[in-house]
């Protein structure tokens, strides 16, 4: 369905941001569509607006936002519960949430005008941390939750359990829960699985593991994941998509759960994931 309403957004700090806004209100007006920009976008090609992400997101009927995955990133957190579908024209050189580079930007306009991507709903993780049972702080993210260690070069120890029942103990540099979508961000290098972004399921993968029997564990995207700093354990931090920071004291909890919302992901049509994939990591299949 050909979306009434666009809204743009840029990164700014991207070389040749600028000249692309300007090419694509103008491709956008020569079409007749109504199109708001962002505030700092505007002002990279003088124009005046008061519109912020949220706003956008509770007028706008799609985002173009050009950039890489952490502008996506950094747009979703900012759209707080007015999620909208995203189209991802990408200024750098690998992403796996943008759709197009900025070279197929036309093929971007004709996408939105037409109405004729289809969106890949990608699902959402909800942490919570609990602090002597009350709520300190709720954060939501696409792509992971990252429990780490800090400036300090130590092995931390945490807590796992899954719908209640214990898993294991981590003794690790960290600790990644990742969505499907995060399984090729963080969790990939650190030698987690590339799950599929229909796949259903989360991903708990240990950043360096003292033992090295603690592998990633694949767990039910219907499952409530805890993760606790085990007794004598110092501070330990949080970040959710590598936003803000959470500090994590012994006798915090955290509780993750699948969220309610998810974050429509516009792609072109009849694009496979496996291609995707063979794209952007260079599979070639030969052997060298």
């Amino acid at each position: 369905m050909p979306a009434k309403l666009i809204g743009l957004i840029a990164h700014t700090g991207k070389p040749g941001s600028a000249s692309l806004v300007k090419t694509l209100a103008d491709e956008f007006a020569k079409k007749s569509v109504s199109l708001e920009i962002e505030t700092r976008t505007a002002g990279l090609i003088g124009l005046d607006s008061s519109r912020t992400t949220y706003d956008l997101g509770g007028s706008c009927d799609i985002l173009l936002v050009m950039g890489g995955d952490g502008t996506i990133l950094s747009v979703l957190h900012d759209l707080g519960e007015r999620i909208k579908p995203i189209l991802g024209l990408n200024l750098g050189s690998l992403g796996f949430l943008t759709c197009l580079s900025s070279v197929d930007y036309l093929k971007a306009v004709e996408c939105i005008v037409e109405g004729s991507y289809t969106l890949s709903h990608r699902t959402l993780l909800d942490v919570t941390v609990l602090r002597a049972g009350k709520i300190l702080a709720q954060r939501r993210g696409l792509n992971d939750a990252v429990i780490s260690r800090g400036e300090l070069s130590r092995l931390i120890k945490l807590q796992a359990r899954i719908d209640g029942a214990v898993l294991t103990e981590y003794n690790a540099d960290g600790l990644i829960i990742s969505t499907p979508t995060g399984s090729t961000a963080y969790s990939l290098s650190a030698g987690g699985p590339i799950l599929t972004p229909d796949s259903g399921v989360f991903v708990i993968t240990p950043i360096c593991p003292h033992v090295l029997t603690n592998r990633s564990v694949i767990v039910s995207d219907r499952s409530e994941i805890e993760i606790s700093p085990c007794l004598g354990q110092g501070v330990v931090f949080l970040t959710v998509d590598g936003q803000e920071l959470v500090t994590i004291e012994p006798g915090d909890t955290l509780r993750l759960r699948k969220s309610s919302q998810n974050l429509p992901l516009a792609t072109l049509p009849g694009t496979a994931f496996s291609e995707v994939l063979c794209q952007k990591l260079k599979w070639s299949g030969s052997a060298v």
